[in-house]
């Protein structure tokens, strides 16, 4: 049954993740019920080709579920309009931008485009948005840099400028540190938990980095071969749930250092 709590800003129902072919169908994975409150970190951790992305891709839109339902504030996702969705839910994927002469504010600025008139005008409530994001980002050196001129670090900065400015309660970003050395990784994810603690948004995240995640998120959304489980991040490790996240040929984890280590004999 569908939750009722105030609280909880995206939940999902016996969903099953996939592909729909002509004739058949590919199931990544199935009855996944996940419950998400405001305010929350949480990072979602598997290996590669578990289906993070396409988990991430289904909760936002993007691609449709198999069978089940995703609710955001109670409402199931297929009833939103997309309009309406970008008011709720704002996503940063993978894929490089397109080309173009954009300076980082207008970049920046493009968040606003669920509020904005046909005309795309900004309003001075849009440009105090825009400007509330730079300044949450710590980026107002770079707003007339063109994007194409920044780091990949001060790229995703950016881009997380973009996704604040559209002033959704729910944010999730796939793989946001995926290209970034481990400086400029642990300070997006500093900027992560500062944001949802100054915010009180809800951030979604898909990462490799493991154990910069154990240490800094509220709560785990963990994917393997015996499906998808979620929770505080204290109450998985209690329970063993990151036991199996990878071979045990290789990785251990250690559950009273809270890090996945290399087992000692290879």
């Amino acid at each position: 049954m569908k939750t009722n709590l105030k609280n909880i800003v995206l939940n999902t129902e016996n969903l099953t993740i996939g592909y729909q072919q002509k004739k058949s169908k590919t199931v990544v994975a199935d009855t996944i019920n996940l419950s998400f409150e405001k305010g929350k970190f949480i990072a979602l951790l598997g290996k590669n080709g578990i289906g993070k992305s396409t988990l991430l891709r289904t909760i936002s839109k993007v691609q449709t579920p198999l069978s089940g339902a995703v609710y955001i504030n109670n409402k199931n996702l297929k009833h939103y309009t997309n309009k309406e969705l970008a008011t709720n839910l704002s996503l940063v994927l993978t894929e490089r931008l397109p080309e173009s002469q954009l300076t980082v504010f207008e970049l920046i600025a493009l968040g606003r485009q669920p509020y904005t008139n046909w005309v795309d005008k900004i309003a001075a409530k849009d440009l105090d948005k825009i400007n509330w994001a730079i300044e949450k980002t710590e980026i107002k050196h770079l707003q007339e840099k063109r994007f194409y001129e920044l780091s990949d670090g001060q790229l995703q900065r950016v881009l997380i400028a973009r996704a604040l400015a559209q002033d959704t309660a729910i944010i999730i970003l796939d793989e946001p540190t995926a290209h970034l050395d481990m400086h400029h990784t642990y300070k997006i994810f500093q900027l992560l938990k500062k944001l949802v603690k100054t915010t009180a948004k809800t951030i979604i995240i898909s990462t490799h980095q493991i154990n910069l995640a154990l240490e800094i998120v509220d709560e785990l959304i963990i994917m393997n071969g015996n499906g998808v489980v979620s929770g505080a991040t204290q109450r998985l490790i209690d329970t063993h749930k990151l036991d199996d996240l990878f071979p045990k040929e290789i990785l251990n984890f250690n559950k009273t250092l809270r890090q996945f280590t290399i087992r000692k004999d290879n």
